[in-house]
């Protein structure tokens, strides 16, 4: 089946409302299940009926995480309090990497979550995009807000191999950040010894195959976008960024999970399920099942 077929029996069950079965769900064998979900952060100005009022959409948020049940999650906007929320989705055995953007547990986390039970974390670390990534909520490329990378290294006990997830979220407002952030994120993976196969997963708010930042990672030659390199896509081209609205196909795609060349995609799928007729947030996750090592 080609990259381009649409998997029309799964759209029955999945991205509409109240799926009952997965997208991708738990992966099997050496496959991994990878996703990239913009939570939206708790807007504490927000009631309830509001599409925004977190307090509504955490159990649909569970509900999500429950029916997929990635081996990698990589989250952007998440607050500390609402970390709990993805964790108690996640089955037991779970674990969480990374801090606030602001310091400790200040700020919104890139928190990376991954299934302990398979996966042993080596290392991992965070920084912050600009030119003193070490130094906590710093800003010097034209953005505002901080911005931070969260990654981590892993050993998959079952296949023997390593790989790297790298987590991240890019700025809203300035080009010139989101065009720096790419630059740094491609010397990022370069810098994984010897050569260890990367996912990096993140809301880049830049349009794919549209903007320099995506150029910057995509024509990098060290990652791969994993919708475009999936054998399968298991959804259409929705825009990842629907703002609790009906998704649209062919609307703009700033989520993304990408992949170094020795990372084999078989499936990809971009998620804007609803659950009541409501979405847990104002951007749809996107998936992927990919597989590291030999057959």
């Amino acid at each position: 089946m080609s990259a381009d077929t649409v998997l029309l029996d799964r759209r029955t069950t999945a991205g509409t409302d109240d799926p009952v079965t997965p997208l991708i769900g738990p992966a099997t064998g050496r496959d991994l299940h990878v996703m990239s979900y913009n939570i939206r952060f708790h807007h504490s100005g927000t009631h309830t009926g509001n599409p925004d009022h977190w307090p509504d959409r955490a159990p649909r948020l569970a509900r999500l995480l429950q029916l997929e049940q990635p081996t990698l999650l990589g989250v952007q906007e998440a607050l500390h309090h609402q970390l709990p929320t993805v964790e108690q989705a996640l089955p037991p055995g779970y674990r969480m990497v990374g801090y606030g953007r602001a310091g400790g547990s200040k700020g919104e986390y890139s928190a990376i979550f991954y299934d302990a039970r398979r996966l042993e974390l080596l290392e991992w670390d965070q920084f912050w995009l600009s030119d003193t990534p070490e130094l906590i909520g710093s800003t010097t490329w034209g953005n505002d807000i901080p911005r931070i990378v969260t990654w981590g290294r892993f050993l998959d006990r079952g296949a023997g191999t390593e790989l790297v997830l790298v987590n991240t979220h890019f700025d809203h407002h300035s080009e010139n950040a989101r065009d720096r952030s790419a630059e740094a994120l491609v010397d990022l993976v370069h810098s994984f010894h010897p050569h260890t196969p990367t996912v990096v997963t993140g809301d880049f708010n830049a349009e794919a195959g549209g903007s320099r930042a995506y150029t910057t990672l995509v024509g990098s030659g060290v990652l791969e976008d994993t919708w475009s390199s999936a054998r399968e896509r298991l959804t259409p081209a929705w825009g990842t960024f629907p703002d609790y609205g009906e998704a649209v196909q062919g609307e703009e795609r700033i989520d993304w999970v990408l992949a170094s060349p020795g990372v084999r995609v078989a499936r990809s799928a971009i998620n804007p399920s609803r659950f009541a007729g409501c979405h847990p947030s104002d951007h749809a996750p996107v998936q992927a099942l990919v597989t590291v090592g030999e057959d």
